[in-house]
């Protein structure tokens, strides 16, 4: 696990709930969007964690980053 700059943990996964904010959707959405295979996915029990690599991939390709 890496960590920011502000020397605290980077997770290597997102919640559902984290790519909703990111995104600026609703949960529901962003339930869709994380079972669509559109980025890789993991999931523990009734728990979905999206790859964070996978998912800045994917917005890169879709031309949504920021940077």
């Amino acid at each position: 696990m890496s960590t920011n700059e502000k020397g605290t943990p980077q997770s290597r996964t997102y919640t559902v709930n984290d790519i909703a904010a990111i995104l600026g959707i609703g949960r529901a959405s962003a339930y869709k969007l994380a079972n669509s295979g559109l980025f890789k996915t993991i999931r523990i029990g009734n728990m979905i964690r999206i790859s964070r690599k996978s998912f800045e991939d994917w917005l890169r390709a879709e031309g949504l980053d920021e940077e």
